[in-house]
């Protein structure tokens, strides 16, 4: 009993195929995006009380929610960003849904992925989302630029196009220096420097890459984690990168199944959980090595990776766990969706004893 205990405090059964879920910062309430079996888009919030939750309000759109967050928006605002299954994005502030306060047409096809960036708590510098689509291309949008993209990474004319599954904000530690990584379904792995517009790394990892993450957007690059389709997921070392070599990184094995997703607990960076396929839970904490960086035989430095212990696993559905979201208020309060159309509240315990 020494160890987190995963346990789930709520279960709340819906008539929704749910795909993401968010806390909204500063309140005890949450929102879910998902879809309705005619294929209408949807977003509840549901508010935690007494031991339960309550729908607090259903907003119903033409089109099916696939992703969504609250990365770009100030405090005071809390507005959400969401990504559809036509290619559409759309902020929307959740106490007047009746029109986004800004939508553009993003893709051709489904916007798989969606992170923000710059809100009044979260990196320094504008604030942004990047979107990841089935049409291959990765854009970068400010809301306060209307119309296009500040930025779009897209293979080039006549190259083949892969469905981009994940899109992850980090580096975002001044006012200049900002990344995005991008994941695919043939395992790719790119990152691309917004500083210089240009791609900094890339390396495939065999598998399409279901989730990236780093472990905080708002300090200078860290580690990050790249989970996959066939029951592995790696964690990098991103604060150093060899010329040849790129990053250092380790593999792990686990849940079985398709890993659909790694999420950094806010409060603290090293511990992460993962979500499988097989509706199982992993929570993780990453050990440094002794020495983060070592030089190669013409002196040039490089990572060394650390290794991972598991502190705890369970299993909370028959379906995967689509999405997961830690409170950032609250310490080890987490909501989660999965594909038996439920949306459940998790408490881990012990968490600050690590």
């Amino acid at each position: 009993m020494e160890k987190p205990q995963i346990i789930c405090h709520v279960e709340k059964a819906t008539a929704l195929s749910l795909f993401d879920c968010r806390w909204i910062p500063c309140s005890a309430k949450f929102v879910v995006l998902g879809s309705k079996p005619k294929g209408t888009g949807v977003i509840n919030i549901y508010e935690i009380s007494e031991g339960d939750v309550t729908l607090v309000k259903e907003v119903e759109k033409p089109k099916a929610f696939k992703c969504g967050t609250f990365g770009a928006s100030s405090l005071r605002d809390r507005f959400l960003a969401t990504g559809d299954f036509e290619g559409k994005l759309s902020v929307w502030n959740l106490e007047n849904t009746i029109g986004p306060v800004f939508s553009s047409n993003a893709h051709k096809e489904i916007i798989n992925c969606i992170d923000g960036v710059g809100g009044q708590n979260i990196g320094c510098g504008a604030p942004e989302i990047v979107t990841g689509s089935r049409d291959g291309s990765v854009k970068v949008w400010d809301t306060r630029q209307k119309g296009k993209p500040v930025a779009t990474m897209e293979p080039a004319e006549g190259d083949a196009r892969r469905d981009c599954w994940t899109v992850a904000f980090g580096n975002s530690y001044n006012s200049e220096e900002r990344i995005v990584c991008s994941g695919y379904d043939n395992g790719d792995i790119k990152m691309f420097d917004l500083k210089t517009m240009s791609l900094r790394w890339e390396t495939n990892v065999k598998n399409g890459v279901c989730g990236i993450e780093f472990d905080r957007k708002d300090i200078p690059m860290n580690k990050m984690i790249a989970t996959t389709l066939e029951s592995k997921f790696c964690v990098f070392d991103v604060r150093t990168q060899h010329s040849k070599k790129g990053f250092a990184y380790l593999t792990e094995k686990a849940h079985k199944s398709t890993i659909w997703l790694g999420r950094h607990l806010p409060q603290n960076r090293d511990i992460f959980a993962t979500c499988g396929g097989a509706g199982s839970l992993c929570l993780w904490k990453y050990n440094y090595p002794e020495k983060r960086v070592t030089c190669d035989v013409d002196g040039a430095q490089m990572g060394n990776a650390g290794t991972l212990s598991l502190l705890q696993n369970t299993t909370l559905s028959t379906q995967p766990i689509s999405s997961l979201d830690w409170s950032p208020d609250k310490q080890g309060l987490a909501v989660c969706t999965s594909f038996d159309q439920t949306v459940r509240v998790i408490i881990v315990t012990k968490l600050n004893t690590l």
